[in-house]
């Protein structure tokens, strides 16, 4: 990871828009852009949070007509002092302008290496800066709520006030330590016990509510299965609203797992058109129908597509987990003869002719409850974070344990520790994250951020 202090340039926006920003920091940044930028004032003298306009020149050659943004240290993304131009959008001026700025003295920034600055010089924690990938990242209005509670901070509050709890009972058997020769109890065991138990709740909700954030983050898997030539193909191209999925009258057409995305009402939805199950000898068809049972698996809900002609309707071929959501559809409705009757919690659609649509992606987005999210929950959407709340637990389960069976206030106080250590890893407030965490989780991120 870079940790020198060397100023370095980026473009801050994607390629192809009508305007460009090149961003520049480090100490002396507004110094080396004055070797380029010609402006009525010197960006060297220039107050921070100031903006001027003026040109980018190659010699006597003008390249650009840009304005200039100014931040002085602190008061930065960075911290450092900080400068970035906006031009125009073409890729040769672009180009032109980092090429002048590289040969003025600039490095190229490395992925995250802006935000990377920012971490280390403590305006975002580690949690805030992951944050700012999956802002960048977002796809959706639930995506977006979840990437700004994380960045402004009040997920990362909530850890902090349980190593906050963690440490001042630590704090209360370190002095018993201190003090064992006099036989002294500073913590009471009934208290303790109450608090580590209330502690140990705490964690296990933000650890549980990982299958809500990482469905939001990704989007939300919705498995359509059933029989062959049921309507699945069809139903997904009349929600996506486009031919996507090849549609035949022939049973076993769809051999492989299609997904694609749709937007519900604020919420990603990631839908799996799988091979219909049913038993076939052919080989092909068969490895479907075995994906179609994984795509199932990682599904967070499996929507059930049945004829309406069939009655009754056939027993479930799969098993579902507790936490997935089984909605059942009866499709050909307009077609049904005689008139088919709807089983209770069903919903009746016509795929080919769009007939009950609506209410399916009502059911679908009913069955993804994001109150908790819009209202500020702490919510957990990252993996690192979920490990360390799932080593945090077990290192609590063991204080537990100590406790429970009288150990001795050493190993108490240490499982103890390791619960706060585990907890502090995710954001890393109060310590520098080890390298290999680092180039993990910055090596995700775009040139310029």
């Amino acid at each position: 990871m870079p940790t020198d202090h060397d100023i370095i340039v980026a473009p801050a926006t994607a390629p192809g828009g009508a305007i460009a920003v090149v961003r520049i920091s480090g100490a002396g940044a507004a110094t080396l852009c004055d070797r380029i930028f010609r402006g009525r004032t010197a960006l060297a003298t220039a107050p921070g949070y100031s903006v001027h306009y003026g040109r980018v020149v190659d010699g006597d050659r003008t390249v650009d007509d840009v304005l200039a943004t100014l931040f002085r240290a602190p008061h930065s993304y960075t911290g450092e002092d900080s400068v970035e131009l906006s031009c125009h959008g073409s890729p040769y001026i672009v180009s032109e302008v980092l090429r002048l700025l590289r040969a003025a003295g600039a490095r190229m920034a490395e992925p995250g290496e802006f935000t990377i600055r920012a971490y280390l010089a403590g305006k975002l924690d580690l949690a805030q800066a992951e944050a700012v990938a999956d802002l960048i990242a977002s796809s959706s209005r639930a995506a977006h709520a979840l990437a700004s509670a994380q960045l402004r901070g009040g997920y990362s509050a909530a850890l902090d006030g349980l190593r906050d709890r963690l440490l001042e009972l630590v704090a209360l058997l370190e002095l018993e330590l201190d003090f064992s020769e006099e036989d002294v109890e500073f913590a009471d065991r009934g208290q303790l016990r109450e608090t580590m138990e209330r502690i140990r709740g705490e964690i296990d909700r933000l650890h549980d509510s990982f299958r809500l954030g990482n469905a939001i983050k990704e989007g939300v898997a919705v498995a359509l299965v059933g029989a062959p030539n049921v309507g699945k193909s069809t139903l997904l191209n009349r929600l996506l609203g486009e031919e996507r999925a090849m549609v035949s009258e022939i049973a076993g057409t769809t051999r492989d797992v299609i997904e694609e995305c749709i937007d519900i009402d604020g919420v990603r939805f990631r839908f799996l058109d799988t091979a219909g199950i049913r038993a076939t000898d052919d080989r092909l068809e068969r490895m479907g129908i075995e994906r179609t049972l994984a795509g199932i698996e990682r599904a967070r809900i499996v929507v059930r597509l049945v004829d309406a002609a069939i009655a009754p309707i056939p027993p479930i071929e799969f098993a579902l987990r507790a936490d997935q959501t089984l909605l059942t559809v009866v499709n050909k409705t307009d077609i049904a003869a005689p008139a088919c009757a709807l089983p209770n919690g069903a919903i009746g659609i016509s795929a080919r002719r769009g007939d009950g649509i609506d209410r399916l992606r009502s059911a679908l987005r009913a069955a993804v409850d994001t109150e908790s999210l819009y209202h500020g929950d702490p919510i957990v959407s990252n993996s690192r974070h979920c490990a360390a709340l799932d080593d945090a637990r077990r290192a609590l389960d063991g204080a537990l344990a100590a406790l429970r069976d009288e150990l001795p206030t050493d190993l108490l106080s240490e499982e103890l520790r390791h619960t706060v250590r585990s907890l502090g890893a995710i954001t890393a407030r109060g310590a520098i994250a080890p390298d290999e965490v680092l180039k993990h989780i910055f090596s995700k991120f775009c040139i310029g951020k």
